[in-house]
């Protein structure tokens, strides 16, 4: 290989490979948590460098230009050698110390997590433990996260994913809420609720209706992808909401809304990279959570 052929840095290359998967400069700013000046110069860097437009520029827009397409499979790979390269390195550490980065949904972190985080700091107070509370699903393959607990099934065999238990979710509203609305007998009695809804996907919707219910979109006043924020909507009496039964436990001022209905399945799912299970502190951790979250 001609390395002297090699004109520009994986600095360059990455900025542009997130530059092209998030969309904007601001967008690719902050997943790298840079500034956004620094991250247009690298980009702009690798534009000299090679010689060629990567993106057009429309506004505060960026599409893909021929040359940048054609070029995006080639970074992408790169990308994806680099994060092989991370996590091998990371798998080999042997010290229970560092840091471990835990994703999870927003209300599994707020209301699940600090317990266990507080018995993993008393087993081994070395370890720095990042929270990283989203709902999106975060890519283990490239380091987005070490850890992993999700409600579905990770399906790449590059991940090693344990079934820790499977809870239920019901339909909960506040007490001020029923007192004001009644307290309903039966699924027919809820086709004028206002409902709690989480994101846009409709599949709550057809969950409710599978369970014999005659709702509409009409019936989601509020709609909102945070679990926290539904579920404080749901406690200040705005509407009938979803949630799992341990949370609602916690929570004395909500009731359940029509028990005898089939609860929903909700999986809790632990998964990590199969090379980062041979980390002393990341196997640690991902048997502490198992352990508690079981």
């Amino acid at each position: 290989m001609n390395w002297q052929a090699v004109s520009f840095d994986w600095n360059q290359a990455r900025a542009f490979l997130v530059t092209a998967e998030e969309g904007s400069l601001s967008a690719a700013a902050r997943a790298l948590g840079l500034t956004q000046p620094t991250l247009g110069r690298q980009v702009a860097a690798l534009e000299e460098e090679l010689g060629v437009i990567l993106f057009d520029r429309v506004g505060r827009s960026l599409s893909l230009t021929q040359s940048g397409l054609e070029l995006l499979d080639h970074v992408r790979t790169m990308g994806e050698a680099a994060g092989r390269v991370s996590v091998t390195a990371s798998g080999q550490s042997q010290a229970i110390e560092g840091q471990v980065c835990i994703t999870a949904s927003d209300a599994m972190s707020a209301y699940f997590l600090p317990p266990v985080l507080k018995h993993i700091r008393e087993i081994a107070p070395a370890i720095e433990i990042e929270v990283v509370a989203s709902n999106a699903l975060r890519d283990l393959r490239r380091r987005e996260a070490d850890i992993a607990i999700r409600h579905v099934r990770p399906e790449h065999p590059d991940l090693i994913a344990k079934l820790i238990r499977e809870t239920s979710a019901r339909l909960y509203a506040s007490a001020a809420y029923l007192d004001a609305h009644g307290r309903p007998a039966c699924a027919n009695d809820l086709s004028d609720a206002a409902f709690i809804g989480f994101e846009q996907s409709g599949r709550l919707l057809a969950g409710l209706n599978e369970r014999n219910m005659s709702l509409t979109k009409r019936n989601f006043k509020l709609v909102t992808d945070s679990g926290v924020a539904g579920w404080e909507m749901v406690k200040q009496g705005l509407g009938i909401g979803v949630m799992v039964e341990e949370i609602a436990a916690m929570t004395p001022e909500v009731e359940c809304v029509l028990p005898e209905l089939d609860p929903f399945q909700v999986p809790i799912w632990l998964a990590t990279h199969r090379e980062l299970h041979s980390s002393r502190r990341i196997r640690l951790v991902f048997d502490l959570l198992a352990e508690a979250l079981a």
